[in-house]
């Protein structure tokens, strides 16, 4: 009985695999995405309580202890007392309380621990890690902009005042958008095509089910609202100094506090997913343009690829040409037409295998794996 449950605890959870007991289809078929999206959900939590330990909440604590150390001066007094405004750049620092500059510097390093922590976690996305921090760093930037000559912007808002930060968001969402999300979208769609052909169109579906990225996509966009709204509060809260007991919630840190922590929580999600799908691969996830200019997709190639069996490394009858297309001969007696895996023979009119039996080892795999190329996702 013990060991029944133990096995089903150390089963792998699909996201195909994901039911629920309540759906909002059933009430109206035009809801039927929020089904999904509860689906993902679900399968999200059971990957983070299954997955995550002590490396991800430890990273999760260096960020929120950086947070707090970068805008709370534990009763010193430089933020609520405003400092000295006429003192900028270099000069304010060299003048801050010697307690207040030790707080300052300790949150530089953790910050520089929390970065160094994503490096060595998840290896496959350290190129969209570092978009995703100047990202960050670009969006705070543009608000501390706005409030130069704002103080209390977005009140008594000019035109000209919105420039930084629209300059910054563009920035931002090239870097998040058509950088990162476009990278792990078109690495999805290539693992999906390559490694889960079928030609049981049922078995595709499925692939495809269990590759989806809705709620990442979802938590990607939520991450980049609450990167500008803290990027916001901690400018405002700043260029209002010094405050006042009776000032609200929004001209306090808190805000910034609680976004930015919220927010740590879903970057570290972002980056842990794509790397939690595509296991010990070892490549990188880039976009199908990316790799073109890398090389790796072999599409340069002047000579015809024999395939060769990835189990035994004997040839099999699959060629793939420079031009990156496959072809295989018919497997129907005395048919001698050749054509892509997947479609119909000219000669036969009969569908061309996508897996092949090696005439070796007797193992029947798919043809796209017996070509030397990474796995991706």
């Amino acid at each position: 009985m013990d060991i029944s449950s133990d096995d089903n605890e150390n089963k792998p959870v699909r996201l195909s695999e994901i039911s629920l007991n309540y759906t909002f289809s059933d009430y109206n078929e035009r809801l039927t995405f929020l089904d999904r999206i509860s689906e993902e959900i679900i399968f999200h939590f059971k990957m983070i309580s299954k997955n995550w330990g002590l490396f991800e909440f430890s990273a999760f604590g260096v960020a929120v202890l950086a947070i707090i150390l970068g805008s709370w001066d534990i009763g010193i007094g430089e933020l609520n007392s405003g400092g000295n405004y006429n003192r900028v750049g270099t000069k304010g620092i060299l003048f801050l309380d010697d307690l207040s500059l030790m707080l300052t510097i300790l949150s530089i390093i953790a910050w520089f621990g929390f970065a160094v922590q994503l490096f060595i976690r998840f290896p496959i996305m350290r190129e969209n890690v570092v978009y995703m921090f100047l990202g960050m760093f670009t969006i705070q930037v543009g608000y501390l902009a706005a409030h130069l000559n704002a103080p209390e912007f977005p009140s008594n808002l000019q035109i000209a005042q919105l420039g930084p930060v629209i300059l910054s968001n563009l920035i931002f969402a090239f870097l998040t958008i058509f950088v990162v999300h476009r990278a792990v979208i078109e690495t999805r769609d290539v693992h999906v095509l390559e490694r889960h052909d079928h030609p049981d169109p049922r078995v595709v579906q499925t692939a495809w089910k269990d590759h989806s990225l809705k709620l990442w996509s979802i938590g990607l966009g939520l991450w980049m609202i609450l990167v500008n709204v803290f990027s916001w509060s901690g400018a405002h809260s700043i260029s209002t100094r010094p405050v006042s007991a009776d000032d609200s919630v929004f001209q306090f840190p808190w805000l910034y506090l609680i976004c930015s922590i919220i927010s740590v929580f879903l970057l570290i999600h972002i980056i842990w997913y794509p790397q939690f799908m595509l296991g010990a691969a070892g490549d990188r996830i880039q976009s199908t343009r990316a790799r073109e200019v890398s090389g790796e997709l072999n599409i340069v190639s002047k000579e015809s690829i024999q395939g060769m069996c990835p189990i035994c490394k004997e040839d099999t009858p699959v060629i793939q040409h420079p031009s990156g297309k496959i072809t295989i001969n018919c497997v129907q007696f005395k048919c001698e037409g050749t054509g892509t895996p997947g479609t119909i023979c000219q000669d036969c009119d009969m569908t061309l295998p996508t897996r092949i039996e090696c005439g070796n080892c007797k193992s029947n795999t798919t043809i796209t794996s017996h070509f030397d190329r990474q796995d991706a996702w």
